[in-house]
């Protein structure tokens, strides 16, 4: 007597028989919810992705934040003005330096002051070495997400002479504290901007390294081209800001189109965008954007002007009554600070709007119809910081 075949035997010889005609069979499966994170290497940190999944697609998808909160907002509150930098340095904590300007320049225009030219230019410096040293990492680790090791060794061993820059100017490599209320902390050490020209050639070596690596490499082509799509409409519903939004075709960059205190209209540098809007468009963007940051810090280095690095301010600094908003344009995107002052020596409420809660919260539209392989590429395209959407 022959012996009776399982139901998973049946299945997969039917399957088997399907490929060799090739037919395509529809088959039933059972629904299933995957739970990616809270604490898995795809997620970048404690965030949890709730799919909701019918065979290897995703039916539906959910973001979980909120594990790490740490209240800046009211921490703020409780602290002067100056003390406030040393706090919010730490939300985006690979783009510390940027986070302190806004801040900085909601109180400064509170004050009705005004940092010096020379501050202006060096502020603008360090806010893009910021940037460079922030993205560079998010390029290395794209090819993590597929497997690709060596460009993340790349990006670490490149980033630390960004670091080391930022290091020899502030005396901080993560959490620089050097911005002040009408100026900085200190002036550039001797031998600053020749060893920032160097830095700025390699920076820009590294670009052409993981542009041949990653985006002229075929399967990370396939695994990035039009996946995750978000038309413009779509990212503007949701907030999206920055090199997001731009990779969605719309022409909005707060350097070139606010650039509030700043020295970016001091270079010649241009605003990418990419109409595709899939998970390539975003990396590209970011690309191309770190190639037009190490442009503009090898401009400035050659004009920054004479004069202090301060402006005359109270030794004890009060506020004056008031309400202001600044924004940048960030590494992950628009930053901006709405202050409310009573007069007091630290301000009265602090609202804080950042890039990366946007960036997560687009996930349950991007995220529907995808397979389960390309929640990770959308995810490591889309770039954001736990600290930030926690805050």
């Amino acid at each position: 007597m022959a012996p009776t075949l399982s139901d998973r035997q049946q299945l997969s010889y039917i399957a088997s028989q399907a490929a060799d005609a090739r037919l395509n069979v529809e088959l039933e499966t059972e629904g299933m919810t995957l739970n990616i994170g809270p604490q898995h290497p795809a997620t970048h940190g404690t965030l949890r992705i709730i799919a909701r999944l019918d065979g290897e697609q995703v039916v539906w998808a959910e973001p979980s934040a909120g594990y790490m909160h740490r209240g800046y907002e009211k921490l703020t509150e409780v602290r002067t003005f100056p003390q406030v930098t040393t706090l919010i340095n730490r939300i985006d904590w690979l783009g510390s330096f940027a986070n302190e300007v806004p801040f900085i320049l909601a109180a400064e225009q509170l004050m009705e002051i005004e940092a010096p030219p020379r501050a202006q230019v060096i502020r603008t410096i360090l806010f893009e070495l910021s940037r460079i040293a922030n993205v560079s990492l998010f390029l290395g680790d794209l090819g993590v997400q597929m497997g690709a090791i060596t460009p993340v060794f790349l990006a670490f061993r490149d980033r630390e002479y960004v670091l080391n820059l930022i290091e020899g100017a502030t005396g901080g490599r993560f959490h620089p504290n050097f911005d002040r209320i009408g100026g900085l902390k200190d002036d550039l050490p001797k031998g600053w901007i020749d060893e920032t020209k160097q830095v700025m050639k390699k920076l820009i070596a590294f670009c052409d390294e993981i542009e041949d690596l990653l985006f002229g490499n075929e399967i990370f082509q396939s695994r990035m081209r039009g996946i995750g799509v978000i038309p413009a409409d779509i990212a503007k519903e949701y907030g999206l800001s920055g090199a997001n939004l731009r990779a969605s075709g719309v022409d909005y960059d707060l350097r070139r189109d606010n650039p509030v205190g700043l020295a970016w209209d001091k270079a010649d540098w241009k605003v990418w965008t990419h109409p595709d809007g899939d998970s390539w468009a975003r990396c590209w963007i970011r690309l191309q954007e770190t190639r037009e940051s190490c442009k503009i810090v090898q401009q400035l280095v050659e004009q920054i002007p004479a004069g202090p690095i301060m402006t005359k301010v109270p030794r004890i600094i009060k506020v004056p009554e008031g309400e202001a908003y600044v924004s940048t344009e960030n590494p992950l995107g628009e930053m901006g600070y709405y202050v409310v002052s009573k007069g007091d020596l630290g301000p009265f409420r602090v609202k804080i709007r950042s890039a990366s809660f946007n960036n997560i919260s687009v996930t349950p539209w991007v995220l529907k119809g995808v397979y389960v392989p390309d929640i990770i590429t959308i995810l490591a395209s889309l770039y954001f910081i736990l600290g930030d959407i926690d805050r």
